[in-house]
């Protein structure tokens, strides 16, 4: 084994690979945050249908395989759409994206309905006896504590989409798993080249996790400051 060698040959390969990864991720992330925000203000809604429907999206995206739905977007979806529009079809990246937001926005939406339960009930009384609508409590005062409480579950839910891309290789997209399956296919170096793609993705989840880490220290802090501040002020 000669895994100074395989890590030269390989690296500029796997770092594309890895660029891809992380960018998809990133994209991924962010449609996710706002599918994950809609999809729980309708399970949180007053209205029976939007309730069911944000039920049923979050049932059935949280109970099948990624790699099922990453199949139906991007074999299934097409083969329906082409039914009416004879030559659609999506690439790779557009089918990972897709797959990957829509996972992320169910697992977001109950992210962001226990960031909303932990404000204080009270704030929300106050802001209403204020005069403000039940819209204006929500975007004011409500969800941006919601989205605070929620700073460390949101970097978590990155972490695993970062891992869950690997899934997208059986896809044919080009992220960090598939350019190592391209390396290890002419090469057959296996156990260099993926424990090469192994410290890649450790050192990039590693880095998040430190920042994740800090952020619910940080919160925790600012928290503690505060009830002693109010303490004080009562005394």
């Amino acid at each position: 084994m000669d895994f100074a060698k395989v890590f030269n040959e390989a690296l500029p390969l796997l770092l594309e690979g890895l660029k891809l990864t992380v960018i998809t991720s990133l994209v991924s992330i962010g449609i996710g945050m706002i599918i994950g925000l809609f999809v729980c203000l309708m399970k949180m809604s007053k209205n029976v249908v939007l309730r069911a429907i944000a039920g049923v999206y979050i049932w059935i995206i949280r109970g099948t395989p990624m790699l099922v739905q990453a199949f139906i977007v991007f074999f299934g979806v097409p083969q329906i759409i082409r039914m009416f529009v004879s030559d659609f079809k999506f690439t790779a990246i557009t089918a990972g994206v897709i797959t990957l937001s829509l996972n992320a926005g169910a697992y977001l939406a109950e992210i962001y309905r226990g960031g909303i339960m932990a404000v204080p009930k009270g704030q929300t009384e106050a802001a209403r006896s204020l005069g403000m609508t039940h819209g204006q409590t929500m975007r004011k005062v409500v969800l941006p504590q919601a989205l605070k409480f929620s700073i460390p579950s949101l970097v978590n839910q990155f972490i695993i989409t970062i891992k869950d891309t690997s899934i997208l290789s059986a896809i044919g997209m080009a992220e960090l798993v598939n350019k190592a399956k391209t390396y290890v296919g002419s090469t057959y170096t296996f156990f260099e080249t993926y424990l090469v793609v192994a410290l890649m993705y450790l050192v990039i989840i590693s880095l998040l996790m430190i920042l994740s880490n800090y952020i619910e220290k940080k919160l925790k802090y600012e928290a503690k400051s505060k009830r002693g501040k109010r303490h004080r002020d009562q005394h």
